[in-house]
């Protein structure tokens, strides 16, 4: 299936090389193959894992007439941020580069920057509830990403046994080998605890250092860990929003994991994670495409007044969601965080509803209605 940002990443390779990054099996080497086949026709795809491939990357062999060369996990190369620096200013203009990696791309980007305005960045992400294959019913689609999650060979799959024994491959890779890359970690066996305890607490506030006495680490080691997680993308963290709002809690984060199916815990949990892995996905889409500012937060204030989501677009409140399971009566700190903030859209989302309805300025429906119409769609 094609992706939500192949067009928009294929317009970007006319211009400038493009980065793509994300979690680990998210799809990015399909859909750099599948440009190849669609888009540039006659690309090369070079992966540093392969000795063969990274032989000729050092060399430099490649034909000079393919349109598309893709360098998969180049990052590994300890030099690659001055070598593909080299290549790309002496390449032909006919020529385009597409490079592919993780957690050290990721982090490369962030940091000190020498390739500065030669190319763009995207974060490919999970399927989700506004991108399903073709045929799919959103409702079929919301139960498969409820139980199976949206990386793509365990949905498309569609087998329980065959996804967990997937699910465990990819989680052990991660930490066996993506966080070992990045940190020196004694001890892999209490970080895999620790990541367990985070699952047990997707949509509660994390106190780090709770968790940090239960396993017998320090505050800070904890705080470590959880980079390395985001870093990663096993897992995000949101903050509370604190601007302008009147006795907010300033420190404590709640984290949810990109593979939904990693959540333990209820369907409730599962649904919430959901909702919050889709929003981050186009507030990524909204970074990557248009180059806004946005972030995405939760809101509680001392009063025990909390709102799950708040999405914040360049400064600006845009939407104001609670999720709830079955119970469509609208939450009061809904209602008192709408009148506060006046954002452009206040919704409860509730995934068994017999009936959308509005009352006021908030909206009340189902997942599968409010999320039909992804900004990439608006695109094409």
């Amino acid at each position: 299936m094609k992706r939500y940002c192949e067009p928009m990443i294929y317009n970007d390779l006319l211009k400038k090389m493009v980065f793509i990054g994300g979690p680990r099996q998210v799809g990015k080497t399909t859909l750099s193959k599948a440009l190849c086949t669609d888009k540039f026709k006659g690309g090369e795809y070079l992966n540093w894992d392969n000795d063969q491939d990274r032989r000729a990357i050092l060399k430099h062999e490649w034909l000079q007439a393919s349109p598309l060369i893709i360098f998969d996990e180049i990052h590994k190369y300890p030099r690659w941020k001055q070598w593909i620096k080299g290549v790309y200013d002496q390449k032909s203009s006919e020529q385009q580069f597409l490079i592919t990696g993780s957690a050290r791309l990721d982090t490369y980007k962030r940091g000190g920057d020498s390739l500065l305005g030669r190319y763009h960045y995207w974060r490919l992400h999970p399927l989700t509830i506004d991108e399903l294959p073709a045929g799919m019913s959103a409702k079929e689609g919301l139960e498969k990403l409820l139980t199976l999650g949206g990386f793509p060979e365990p949905f498309l799959l569609g087998d329980m046994r065959e996804a967990a024994r997937w699910r465990r491959e990819r989680f052990d890779r991660v930490i066996r080998e993506d966080i070992r890359d990045l940190e020196s970690i004694r001890n892999i066996e209490l970080l895999s605890l620790f990541i367990d305890a985070l699952r047990e607490r997707v949509g509660g506030m994390i106190t780090l250092a709770n968790i940090a006495a239960d396993l017998q680490i320090s505050p800070s080691t904890a705080k470590k860990w959880l980079s390395l997680i985001e870093k990663t993308y096993l897992a995000f963290a949101i903050y509370p929003l604190t601007k302008n709002i009147p006795r907010a809690i300033q420190k404590p984060p709640k984290v949810f994991f990109y593979d939904n199916a990693d959540v333990v815990g209820d369907e409730g949990a599962r649904f919430e994670n959901l909702v919050a892995t889709t929003l981050l996905k186009r507030l990524h889409f909204l970074e990557d495409y248009y180059g806004d500012r946005a972030n995405l937060h939760y809101i509680r204030d001392k009063d025990g007044r909390e709102v799950d989501f708040v999405t914040v677009v360049n400064n600006k409140v845009i939407d104001l969601i609670e999720v709830k399971l079955s119970n469509s009566d609208i939450s009061t700190s809904l209602k008192y965080y709408s009148e506060k903030l006046k954002p452009e859209n206040t919704v409860q989302l509730v995934m068994n509803l017999s009936r959308s309805y509005n009352q006021g300025e908030i909206l009340v429906t189902t997942p599968q209605e409010y999320f039909k119409n992804p900004p990439w769609k608006k695109l094409k």
